[in-house]
């Protein structure tokens, strides 16, 4: 069982940065685990053209601003995180979209 640390839990550097290195991992298994339905939602998608929701993506955006304000957390940072994620997550299913009405035409 790992040994987790709050931040005033962190009396040298070491500690802080195996907290975080333990956090990027908890983090990395989200941004696949969340991969998996972008992925899932390009198969059921039928032109690349969908992938880009304007309306979706600025009410998503609001409502993370809002819960990362709740948390303490700078909405500004969440806002840049999270706007490159949605542009990568449209780019990934265009190309996937994409790919796949190539191979049946």
């Amino acid at each position: 069982m790992v040994n987790v640390k709050t931040p005033v839990d962190c009396l040298t550097k070491e500690d802080v940065r195996d907290e975080i290195d333990r956090l990027d991992e908890k983090l990395v298994r989200l941004f696949a685990e969340r991969q998996g339905f972008v992925r899932r939602m390009s198969e059921l998608k039928q032109h690349p053209d969908e992938a880009f929701d304007a309306e979706r993506i600025e009410k998503m955006i609001a409502v993370i601003r809002k819960r990362a304000e709740e948390l303490g957390l700078e909405a500004d940072q969440v806002d840049l995180v999270w706007r490159t994620l949605i542009d990568w997550n449209i780019a990934f299913e265009q190309r996937v979209i994409a790919h796949r009405l190539e191979k049946s035409a």
